[in-house]
């Protein structure tokens, strides 16, 4: 064995462990759209893990295809992804506070000291 095996290995290995990672992220942002109480912090959830998982994902898929004209057309996606997507989110985040949808706070308010806890 070369060192050129070990140097293929090493990158097929780190390729696969930041694609795993961006499809971790990318589940755990389609489980935060599911649980999260409302659109802001569904909002989070969804822009956050978007770019985040996109972003490993396409860096992973930059090491597997070596140095080509794929890989600078990878870059330019990961580019556009990296600048768009929180871009979007706040924009559509902007677009729903301005037409009414107000935040869900009252779940994350202390309790007075005399609220009996909603007992009669």
């Amino acid at each position: 064995m070369d060192i050129a095996f070990f140097i293929e290995l090493g990158l097929d290995i780190a390729s696969a462990a930041l694609m795993l990672t961006g499809a971790v992220f990318l589940m755990a942002g389609a489980l935060g759209m599911l649980r999260l109480p409302d659109f802001y912090t569904r909002m989070h959830a969804a822009g956050v893990t978007d770019t985040l998982g996109a972003e490993l994902i396409i860096i992973g898929l930059m090491l597997q295809s070596g140095w080509s004209l794929v890989t600078v057309k990878l870059a330019l996606l990961g580019l556009f992804i990296f600048l768009t997507s929180p871009t979007a989110t706040h924009a559509t985040a902007n677009a729903a506070y301005k037409s009414g949808l107000k935040p869900l706070l009252q779940r994350f308010r202390p309790r007075s000291p005399d609220d009996n806890g909603g007992a009669s």
